[in-house]
């Protein structure tokens, strides 16, 4: 299956799968992804591979940012009826509790939106979503 008959294929029945196994990172730190409605909720799971700190156990705050990013480039995927992965112009972090080895989750939302440049939103949380442990801000480019 080609890049824009799997976003198609996402698009009509809401499974992630094919499109998430179609992007090695996100099956290497096991991204999933759950549609309710409109909303799109982003999933990381527990996952050995994925821990920096094996002592507390946290999972590598790199692994937190990637998810972010690619959480986010997704969501702008499916919400602009984009053939292809958007290219991120700018992507700052805030970490603000320790990321433990549990089930993460996160969501996107779009707060700008011009002709060529889109911004994003992420809030990743564990537990609570009232407990994030990082928010994200992205910036991506909309065309080449």
């Amino acid at each position: 299956m080609t890049s824009p008959e799997i976003l198609k294929y996402t698009q009509q029945t809401g499974d992630f799968s094919r499109m998430l196994d179609s992007i090695p990172y996100a099956k290497w730190i096991g991204l999933q992804c759950d549609r309710f409605g409109d909303d799109l909720i982003f999933r990381l799971p527990v996952k050995e591979a994925n821990l920096g700190n094996p002592i507390l156990p946290a999972i590598h705050g790199g692994v937190i940012g990637g998810f972010m990013e690619m959480s986010a480039a997704i969501y702008l995927m499916m919400s602009q009826d984009t053939l292809r992965m958007p290219r991120i112009v700018d992507f700052s972090l805030d970490y603000l509790r320790a990321g433990l080895n549990r089930e993460t989750y996160a969501e996107c939302h779009l707060t700008r939106q011009g002709n060529r440049v889109a911004n994003v939103m992420i809030t990743a949380w564990q537990k609570s979503r009232s407990q994030p442990i990082a928010t994200a801000r992205a910036h991506f480019l909309l065309e080449d």
